[in-house]
Order: structure tokens, then C-alpha cells, then sequence
């Protein structure tokens, strides 16, 4: 069974480490915000201008002026710090992010991902996507494995306009989480109930299957 955003955003979770900052783009990575493990301490940095950034409030907690980069509501954590886009910028571009997490509309076996623009519907734009991915060593693009018409978004070449080129060296769909390396997709897990040849249909790049593809583990 694929994965719900709310199980895609757990397991992403689970690749944060300790005393890490971490940005989360619009969409789905927002979520990640809420299954931060309980015993560590992690910085998440909204591009809007907020360092410090909380799960989502409770509807007694709703403060209309604390948003996100996706102009939801969010809480702030002790110690939290506002500031303006620039200086946000600032520390995306000079390397201070350790952990970037975005979506995407296709990505490809050399890392290139495209999250942008699909010609002929409106689309916000690149937003502050072409900073992140040029800025972070680290990133996770999360996304559903295939369109809703059952096409692969997991190519041998992205067919739409580039976002960034050769950054992206991890990608969590609802179907499995993947590493992309040497000009493949290497899976790495599964979901629970989803089988290799489920995963290997709807991957239209090369795909790396090693003997054994354990199923991702995941809080009931």
C-alpha cells in the first residue's frame, strides 16, 4: 500500500540527525515538522524568515502573523529567531543549512530534479527551490513515485526545466526510498505492503534492486 503524506513525512523524519538545521520545503516536507524524534534537538529554518520553527498549533494557538514558507500557521520552539528573507537567504546560500527536504515533479538518475514549472499550468515558480538545492549538501526530495495517470516521475532524463543539476542524492515517494548514484536509482527500502515489482514498473530510469529490499519501518 503506498505511503500517506503523513507516513511519507514520519519516515523523512527519521533521517534528521541531532543539533541539525533543517529546511523544509512547501507541500509535503512541511509535515516533517511534526515527527521530529522525541531526544533530539533540530533548528528548522523557513526561508520566510524563521529559525527556530515548530510543528503546526493547535486551533488555541493559531497566531495569524507565525507562517511558514507555504503561508501555513506554525508554532515557534524556545529560542526560535525571526528575521527577513535576506538574511534567510543569506544562510541558505552560504552553506549553513545541513538538511534541505523538497518535492519535486520528476527527478532523475543524475540527481537533476525539476520543481518548478509545468508548461501550459500555473505554477507558483521556483520560489526559494534554485537557492536550496544549490546551497545544501545534504538533500531529500520527497514526491508520489508516478503520476496520477500511472507515469513514472522517476527518469532516465527529466523532461521538464531543471531546478538544479546533480543535487539530489535521495528520494522518499509513497513506494519506496531510493539512493541515486553512478547513473541509477539504488532501492533501499520499500513500503510496507509494496513489492519490488511494483516499485520497478513505475521507475522508468535504471533501477539498482539489491537481493534484499527490507520494508521501511514506520509508527502504526
Amino acid at each position: 500500500m503506498a505511503l500517506t503524506r503523513e507516513q511519507m513525512a514520519q519516515r523523512v523524519a527519521q533521517e534528521i540527525q541531532d543539533g541539525s538545521y533543517v529546511n523544509l520545503g512547501i507541500g509535503i516536507p512541511t509535515l516533517v515538522a511534526n515527527y521530529i524524534p522525541d531526544g533530539i534537538e533540530v533548528m528548522l529554518q523557513s526561508e520566510n524568515g524563521l529559525l527556530g520553527m515548530g510543528r503546526y498549533p493547535y486551533e488555541d494557538e493559531v497566531d495569524a502573523d507565525m507562517i511558514n514558507a507555504g503561508k501555513e500557521t506554525v508554532t515557534a520552539i524556545d529560542g526560535a529567531a525571526i528575521f527577513d528573507s535576506a538574511e534567510s537567504f543569506a544562510m541558505i546560500r552560504g552553506g549553513h543549512v545541513d538538511l534541505t527536504v523538497l518535492g519535486a515533479f520528476e527527478v532523475d538518475v543524475n540527481g537533476n530534479i525539476a520543481s518548478w514549472m509545468i508548461p501550459g499550468k500555473l505554477i507558483k515558480g521556483m520560489g526559494g527551490a534554485m537557492d536550496l538545492v544549490a546551497g545544501a549538501e545534504n538533500i531529500i526530495c520527497t514526491m508520489t513515485h508516478a503520476s496520477k495517470h500511472g507515469e513514472s516521475k522517476l527518469l532516465s532524463q527529466c523532461e521538464l526545466p531543471l531546478t538544479g543539476a546533480g543535487c539530489i542524492r535521495r528520494v522518499l515517494t509513497d513506494l519506496a526510498f531510493l539512493e541515486i548514484k553512478d547513473g541509477a536509482f539504488h532501492l533501499l527500502e520499500r513500503a510496507p505492503g509494496v513489492s519490488v515489482e511494483d516499485i520497478s514498473r513505475l521507475t522508468a530510469g535504471k533501477l539498482i534492486i539489491p537481493d534484499h529490499v527490507p520494508e521501511m519501518q514506520l509508527d502504526a
